[in-house]
């Protein structure tokens, strides 16, 4: 049975007629292939093998099922030669089990190249919580299980991925995970914790900004911004962008309510926001000097990219590209200047990376990376990234990629490569079967 193509309700069936609680796939080095705990999921493990484009060695990736809710909890871990795994847990529905599964092995891959790009002593990985319909994302008691059972899964990974806040999850959400792991950050401040860092990532964002128009031999003052996605980062990015001098905003959401509290925030100021429908690609082709997508991935596909007028493109949104390949050629033969994500949107990380070292007011550890001298800095690396594009006639993303690939098979200087021995932990001792 192809189980790629069915929803994620439909996989928990499955899962109960064949009694299977937990599950992973692991990448073998020495045969390189991915091998999988149960027979019964192989057609998932044949599609990890023969996928070229969002399948890159990951070394892990274990799935579990709520014990009430029906719901399915998964880690993805992707490459850890800098460190643990690290990235946010994202709560979202999936209508296919090949959409989740791709959604997470492309956002572990990006938080790869994020940390590593942020020069942090992290590796790559991502959590998801499959929402399931039938069940009121809103109720309180609900959520309370479903994120206090999630971090009881994550306790069982035995550190090798430390989970955070993402799309989806709030900062309530992450101090029931932190009531069952202690392999998390991004909990609430009255816990010790560095809470939402959907600000920093607004001021990472304006930094790349303000690099790539440096690049180009201009400055933000007097542009007009397109934003896409006026949610936790949208919001505070218009903000900062304001404040830098900008002339116009135009901003678009699916969410009535979070059109409506922009309008109300920003009354006064020279905006345009709108409603849009989910499928509705109009608003790429509105007139401005930088389109900054701040919602969902692969929202940069052969659909959208033909529309931008935008002569810059640089948001907070994970995994911009459809395709990272054909997508990133496409915006680079249309003589658009591509700021790839994972480059910019690192703040939020590093919020979370810097946790356990304590407070400071001004953390110069945090400041560095919004500065413009610091050699990782957002600012640098933007700038070393477009320099190393132009130079050598590549599409920026493939730049970037190629610079975070090699930081990020650099081994952790105290530890080595723990996390890939914790996983062969895990599957020595039938995690699964647990």
């Amino acid at each position: 049975m192809n189980l790629l193509p069915i929803s994620p309700q439909e996989f928990i069936s499955f899962l109960k007629e064949n009694n299977i609680k937990r599950f992973y796939f692991v990448y073998d080095s020495e045969s390189e292939r991915v091998k999988s705990s149960h027979e019964e999921l192989d057609s998932i493990t044949k599609f990890f093998n023969a996928d070229k484009r969002d399948f890159r060695k990951h070394e892990g990736i274990f799935v579990q099922l709520s014990s009430k809710y029906d719901t399915l909890y998964a880690a993805f871990v992707h490459r850890t030669n800098r460190g643990q795994g690290a990235g946010g847990l994202r709560y979202w529905q999936y209508f296919t089990m090949e959409e989740l599964f791709r959604d997470g092995l492309r956002l572990a891959m990006g938080m790869t190249h994020k940390n590593a790009l942020a020069g942090l002593w992290w590796g790559g990985g991502k959590g998801i919580m499959a929402y399931n319909p039938e069940l009121d994302k809103n109720d309180p008691g609900i959520r309370e299980f479903l994120y206090k059972e999630y971090g009881q899964f994550i306790t069982s990974l035995k550190g090798c991925y430390v989970t955070a806040e993402d799309v989806g999850t709030t900062v309530k959400d992450m101090s029931n995970i932190f009531s069952k792991t202690r392999f998390t950050t991004c909990i609430p401040p009255e816990l010790g914790g560095s809470g939402n860092p959907s600000v920093p990532t607004a001021r990472g964002i304006v930094a790349g900004i303000v690099a790539a128009l440096e690049f180009l031999g201009e400055k933000v003052e007097g542009k007009t911004i397109a934003v896409q996605g006026l949610g936790n980062v949208g919001l505070p990015l218009i903000k900062f962008l304001f404040e830098r001098g900008i002339k116009k905003v135009i901003g678009w959401d699916i969410f009535p309510e979070v059109v409506e509290k922009a309008r109300t925030e920003f009354a006064g100021f020279n905006t345009e926001f709108h409603l849009c429908k989910r499928d509705d690609c109009s608003f790429f082709g509105v007139e401005c000097d930088v389109l900054s997508p701040n919602a969902t991935g692969a929202i940069l596909n052969p659909a959208t990219i033909p529309l931008i007028k935008a002569k810059i493109i640089c948001g907070a949104a994970n995994n911009q590209l459809e395709d990272p390949v054909r997508d990133d050629i496409a915006i680079h033969n249309k003589g658009i200047l591509y700021v790839p994500d994972f480059l910019t949107n690192r703040m939020g990380i590093v919020n979370c990376a810097d946790e356990q070292a304590g407070y400071v007011n001004n953390d110069p550890i945090i400041e560095r990376h919004l500065n413009r001298e610091w050699e990782y800095s957002i600012h640098q690396m933007t700038l070393r990234v477009l320099k190393n594009a132009k130079d050598t006639g590549k599409p920026t993303g493939s730049a970037a990629v190629e610079m975070a690939e090699e930081l990020s098979l650099e081994n952790n200087p105290i530890y080595g490569h723990r996390s890939q021995l914790i996983v062969d932990s895990l599957v020595a001792d039938n995690w699964h079967l647990a």
